[in-house]
């Protein structure tokens, strides 16, 4: 008996080291939620057209290209002229400035894999530039934005097939140069108004946006909390796959309370300075300031980020958090819109020529 007493003793602090053991991992959360505009301008404002302005050089190379159908301002609705905003398109000469010829010399081998001689290979390389910028002004012909879509000091190459000639090879671009041109060209006005899409979207847009983050769930499966931890996981998982971008949260925090009541429990029932305990505690606060966040709401998001601070387990998420935190805030504050979940239909919008234009998302006061 006392030989049994002896070994309980001495198991029990093993025993209560893997009952403290714990370890997180990552689980993937899907989101969707709205872009808010960068830049600040007329609240009204909701449609926007396009004109493009090519030179005579390259006006045979915009058959069929149609670049002004291409641009796509997110949540806006596009008119074929007198928009709310004026984007004027203005596309340059695309320019050889050198043309040159490279040589590569190539190993011939034969059937058994031995070297037998060499060949000399030929390529021109032409490098050229080119240039376009849009200019965006109200209906009104206020100034509104500049934006640089293709600069001269970004320098390109062609570069053509390989001949066994040098001949052949130094008169390609000469030979083939206006279908070269024109391929070159449309890749250029193509990329230039990808460009341009990214930025008038980030600039004025409302667009659609589709993340992925990550939380912290315990995998450890002896550990007591493992199996409510992945219940509380699934729970708000479910919750934000069916969030989008086009619909108000409405009643996903009422759903997400228990969600969130679990999590804040945690951070009470293991309180003490133990390095588990604390690493509980910084499950619960990720978690949490990841769930207000894409519930919009930045001031909890702030009080959880400050928590994992002072927590004191992995302080950087924290201040990443409050750097997140405020963000969103100030996004809200400049734009005076506080959520980014709601819906738009661009088709009710009406240019500034036309009947009154309708307000943005009428139905969703969330904003106010």
């Amino acid at each position: 008996m006392k030989n049994y007493l002896l070994a309980v003793l001495i198991s029990s602090p093993v025993l209560l080291a893997a009952q403290k053991k714990v370890d997180l991992d990552r689980y993937k959360v899907r989101v969707q939620f709205r872009s808010l505009p960068a830049m600040q301008i007329d609240s009204s404002y909701h449609t926007y057209s396009v004109e493009v302005e090519s030179t005579r050089m390259m006006q045979n190379f915009l058959t069929g290209l149609s670049p002004e159908k291409t641009v796509d301002l997110k949540g806006w609705r596009k008119l074929p002229e007198q928009g709310h905003l004026q984007i004027k398109i203005k596309l340059e000469d695309l320019l050889p400035e050198s043309v040159s010829v490279k040589e590569r010399v190539e190993n011939i081998k034969n059937k058994s894999g031995q070297i037998t001689g060499t060949r000399t290979l030929y390529q021109q390389e032409v490098v050229y530039s080119f240039a376009a910028r849009a200019v965006i002004t109200d209906y009104k012909g206020m100034h509104i934005i500049d934006e640089v879509l293709a600069d001269r000091a970004y320098k390109q190459t062609f570069t053509s097939p390989e001949f066994a000639f040098k001949k052949l090879a130094e008169g390609y671009f000469l030979l083939n140069s206006l279908a070269t041109t024109g391929d070159l060209y449309r890749h250029c006005v193509t990329r230039a108004m990808h460009f341009l899409n990214e930025r008038i979207t980030n600039n004025f847009g409302y667009e659609e946006v589709t993340a992925n983050d990550v939380m912290w769930i315990v995998d450890s499966k002896k550990h007591p909390e493992y199996d409510a931890h992945r219940k509380a996981f699934r729970q708000l998982n479910d919750v934000l796959f069916a969030m989008a971008a086009d619909q108000p949260l409405g009643n996903l925090r009422t759903e997400l309370q228990p969600v969130i009541a679990y999590f804040d429990g945690i951070k009470k029932t293991y309180d003490t300075e133990s390095k588990h305990d604390r690493k509980m505690r910084y499950a619960s606060y990720y978690n949490l300031a990841v769930l207000y966040y894409y519930l919009d709401d930045p001031q909890s998001m702030m009080k959880e980020a400050t928590g994992l601070i002072l927590n004191d387990y992995d302080t950087r998420d924290g201040k990443k958090f409050e750097e997140s935190a405020n963000r969103l805030k100030n996004e809200f504050q400049r734009t005076n819109i506080y959520s980014r979940h709601f819906k738009i239909d661009p088709q009710t919008f009406k240019g500034p020529f036309e009947a009154q234009d309708q307000s943005l998302n009428n139905n969703t006061k969330v904003y106010q």
